[in-house]
């Protein structure tokens, strides 16, 4: 949205702005005026106001009250009132520092799976921004196997346990002769050639994504491994398959308490609709914070700021959703967001998630 508006104009909405994120309360000119250097009279002040009203920029609950931004108010403010030239830049350092500092000091990548470290993740960033923190799983057309495993478990069965790059482990249990079966060789055999089998496919597979795994010419099998070929097309294409379908739109979820004590969810209905959308549509939430809109660079990440009445989705018309792609190299694999009331510390929140995708992406490359 352009709208021009003088230095004078611009210096009052951005107090206004700021005023009204920090205290939730409708702003007058005297407190403007208290709180911040504005050089001008309260009548001048009040003047303004008047303007930025009528221009949408600004609007009144009720006619006694001051005034609140509108989600116009915020698009200003976001594109023409907090640029980079504008910041300031000792806080942006310090958040991104902090953001940094915190995902570095508490997150394992060795030790714990890709699961629990996003969910970590998402409830540091959840603490640091007070907002609801949305972090969806890398898209597995991209993840990549590092390790396969063939393992003897009991009688006739087998397990077969895939590793990706992703730190995630995926197993599926086979019976590997059907009760009809005439001969079945002796257990130490089995070993020996599923150890066999494991290797020749790892040297063959290692480094291809799950759902090439899942379109391979199994035919290329040597004739000694004929009888796990069928076995093994089916069972891999079946767990690359399952596995697309159960990461392609989980999202990690943190925050919900904290946000949700803000004035502006104070009504159950509203509350009640956000929650539906975090637990029950989170497919549409995936679409909406996967796509990039109103872009904004910061650092490495690109910023997609959304305002209000700028979401698609009902439920979250009257908040603010920041997102931003983490990627693996140059190939996005997933996203980071925050979700918060439209009085939400935009210049603080571009910072923490802007860290947080540049993070992960340095992680995951």
């Amino acid at each position: 949205m352009q709208v021009q508006l003088t230095n004078r104009q611009q210096h009052i909405l951005w107090a206004t702005v700021r005023h009204y994120i920090a205290t939730a309360e409708p702003v007058g000119s005297k407190a403007l005026i208290e709180e911040f250097d504005l050089g001008v009279s309260s009548a001048t002040i009040r003047n303004v106001m008047g303007v930025l009203e009528k221009s949408g920029l600004l609007y009144q609950p009720h006619t006694s009250a001051g005034r609140i931004p509108s989600d116009s108010g915020y698009r200003i403010y976001v594109d023409q009132l907090i640029t980079p030239s504008l910041r300031d830049p000792t806080r942006t350092e310090a958040l991104t520092k902090e953001v940094e500092n915190a995902l570095q000091q508490r997150l394992h990548w060795e030790d714990w799976s890709l699961e629990t470290l996003l969910q970590g993740a998402a409830q540091i960033l959840a603490t640091l921004s007070g907002c609801i923190t949305l972090i969806t799983m890398p898209q597995t057309t991209t993840v990549q196997l590092i390790h396969l495993q063939l393992v003897q478990i009991e009688g006739n069965r087998i397990m077969l346990i895939v590793v990706t790059d992703s730190y995630e482990t995926h197993s599926k249990v086979m019976d590997l002769f059907t009760a009809s079966s005439e001969t079945k060789p002796d257990p130490a055999i089995i070993d020996h050639e599923l150890q066999i089998v494991s290797n020749f496919l790892n040297s063959h597979l290692r480094g291809r994504s799950l759902l090439e795994l899942a379109e391979l010419d199994w035919s290329e099998l040597d004739q000694e491994f004929q009888r796990y070929g069928k076995l093994l097309k089916n069972s891999v294409a079946e767990l690359a398959r399952r596995t697309v379908v159960a990461n392609a739109t989980q999202i990690m979820v943190r925050g919900v308490g904290e946000v949700l004590r803000q004035p502006e969810f104070s009504q159950v209905q509203q509350v009640q609709t956000i929650i539906h959308l975090l637990e029950e549509e989170q497919e549409q939430l995936w679409r909406l914070i996967c796509e990039e809109s109103d872009v904004e660079e910061m650092g490495k990440a690109r910023v997609t700021v959304r305002i209000g009445t700028e979401n698609p989705l009902e439920p979250i018309r009257t908040c603010s959703l920041i997102s931003s792609t983490y990627r693996r190299g140059s190939v996005p694999v997933g996203s980071v967001g925050v979700l918060g009331p439209t009085r939400l510390d935009y210049e603080g929140a571009i910072v923490v998630v802007a860290a947080a995708a540049d993070y992960l992406s340095e992680a995951f490359s």
